[in-house]
């Protein structure tokens, strides 16, 4: 197999969710950034228009998901099969193993956990549920052997990790300012109180107590609502909350797909939200970013830390104890709100 080579072809993959999926993108930053290749990322459906947007993955393959059928498994291996020199599986389960394994790629590295591992032939030890380090970091430690396996120099990537051009998003501003018929010349405080489940997160009227103390320290800020699909009746009944109290807020519920998505939360002076995907997706654009985590040990917020660049993202957890780590409730909303401002004082326009 070639060292360099723009004809070297990799095969990358993070086949989860959305949150978990954006923390690659410092992994794909530093392969292309030192290696002159061919990357092609393996993802699920409902994160290929991300991956389709990262400017370095030049190639996406569909994974149709343990729960399709044996035709489509088949297929997936077809497009695989005798096509790269490498793959990395940046998080392994023993389906990915096999089919990796079955496809003769000649390199395979993954993490040495779980009985998956015995389907690659390169292997780094992590403990990840020990939370020692960011999950990209993680990532990237499994690109760093990658490169010193082949002797290549490593690139270290720095954010922001997705960019669109500032004449877009002007556009995107002006559209949506006008579908929510409110002003594209407020700053807009995006707030997010959805989550996909997989981390706890702040109750409805703790999000309704942190944006009232908010907006009484900052009235000429304009708080949007953001919502993904299923989201909204959680985020309505913020909003109706909200309004009781006399905090003016606009709903805006995602319908046009991830990439608007990405579109609209780059236009956020500020995005709030527990550890979910769009928070993910807000820090990679470097959009300063507030996290609601809890203390548990495999999703803390060292772990799920997400891409802002230095000094731009700001986490709140409930106290460590044995009762304590995962009860969001103990989290004092009026104390976080002070904690933001002195914190959003520090570089707000």
């Amino acid at each position: 197999m070639r060292a360099t080579g723009a004809d070297m072809r990799i095969l990358v993959v993070r086949n989860d969710k959305i949150g978990d999926f954006m923390l690659a993108w410092p992994s794909f930053a530093m392969l292309k950034q030192s290696c002159d290749c061919h990357i092609t990322a393996l993802v699920p459906s409902y994160t290929a228009p991300l991956a389709q947007l990262c400017s370095w993955i030049d190639e996406v393959i569909i994974d149709p998901g343990k729960n399709a059928s044996k035709e489509q498994q088949t297929l997936l291996l077809t497009q695989i099969k005798g096509q790269f020199d490498a793959a990395i599986t940046l998080f392994s389960t023993g389906r990915i193993g096999w089919l990796l394994w079955r496809a003769k790629i000649p390199y395979r590295l993954a993490p040495a956990t779980k009985l998956a591992q015995f389907f690659y032939n390169h292997r780094l030890i992590q403990r990840r549920s020990h939370s020692e380090k960011p999950e990209y970091q993680y990532n990237l430690d499994l690109i760093r052997l990658f490169l010193a396996d082949h002797q290549l120099n490593i690139v270290e990537p720095e954010a922001p990790y997705l960019v669109f051009p500032r004449e877009l998003l002007s556009q995107v501003r002006l559209d949506t300012a006008q579908a929510l018929a409110i002003s594209p010349a407020s700053s807009w405080v995006m707030v997010h109180c959805g989550s996909g489940g997989s981390a706890n997160n702040l109750s409805v009227a703790q999000y309704a107590e942190l944006v009232v103390c908010l907006y009484k320290y900052h009235p000429e800020r304009y708080f949007l609502l953001t919502a993904g699909p299923g989201e909204e009746e959680k985020t309505n009944e913020l909003a109706e909350l909200l309004r009781n109290m006399d905090v003016p807020v606009t709903v805006y519920v995602s319908r046009d797909g991830l990439v608007r998505f990405a579109q609209v939360l780059a236009n956020a002076e500020l995005f709030i939200a527990g550890s979910t995907g769009p928070l993910h997706m807000a820090s990679a654009l470097d959009v300063p970013t507030v996290g609601f985590f809890p203390q548990r040990r495999s999703a803390t917020p060292l772990r799920w830390r997400p891409l802002n660049s230095e000094g731009r993202h700001l986490a709140f957890s409930p106290p460590e104890g044995e009762f304590s780590e995962q009860n969001m409730g103990l989290l004092n909303m009026s104390q976080c709100a002070e904690a933001i401002r002195l914190w959003w004082c520090g570089w707000m326009h």
